[in-house]
């Protein structure tokens, strides 16, 4: 159910990010408590604000009411992904190369599930990361396929 919320919504937003030059990040239906959130996350290369935020909510909002694929009530979000943006598509890893990451994989690969440090390189099949452990520098490839989940990492100095 959760994954035709989103797909539905995501058909909807994507004409009204186009038009307004954003991009969809990504799309979450969840349950929180008692109460259900439909998040939309959008960016652009130069950062969104409140206004974008709630243009995309005002209108998106207007078609899912014409539309009304949802059952239960709902509250809508329309935000900025942060500093910590997830990397969702092989288009979000490329444009991260030369960035922080922090990568969790599926299954331990050396040991680890957890991965970060710099991503210096990504081919579409293997991500390859410069990481420090204690003092020294060192390099990891981590097969594309078996990340779980991949973001932004801040790195404070």
């Amino acid at each position: 159910m959760s994954k035709k919320i989103t797909e539905t919504t995501e058909e909807i937003v994507t004409p009204i990010l186009e038009e307004l030059n954003l991009e969809l990040v990504d799309i979450e239906f969840v349950k929180e408590g008692k109460n259900w959130f439909l998040r939309v996350f959008i960016d652009n290369e130069t950062g969104v604000d409140i206004e974008d935020c709630g243009t995309v909510s005002e209108r998106l909002s207007e078609k899912l009411d014409a539309i009304d694929p949802i059952e239960q009530a709902y509250f809508l979000e329309v935000s900025s992904p942060g500093v910590e943006r997830p990397l969702k598509k092989p288009e979000d890893m490329a444009k991260a190369v030369g960035k922080n990451v922090h990568i969790k994989m599926y299954e331990q690969i050396d040991g680890s599930k957890e991965f970060e440090g710099k991503l210096l390189e990504f081919d579409g099949e293997t991500v390859k990361l410069q990481m420090k452990v204690k003092t020294r520098s060192t390099e990891v490839e981590l097969p594309y396929n078996k990340i779980a989940s991949a973001r932004l990492a801040v790195v404070f100095n």
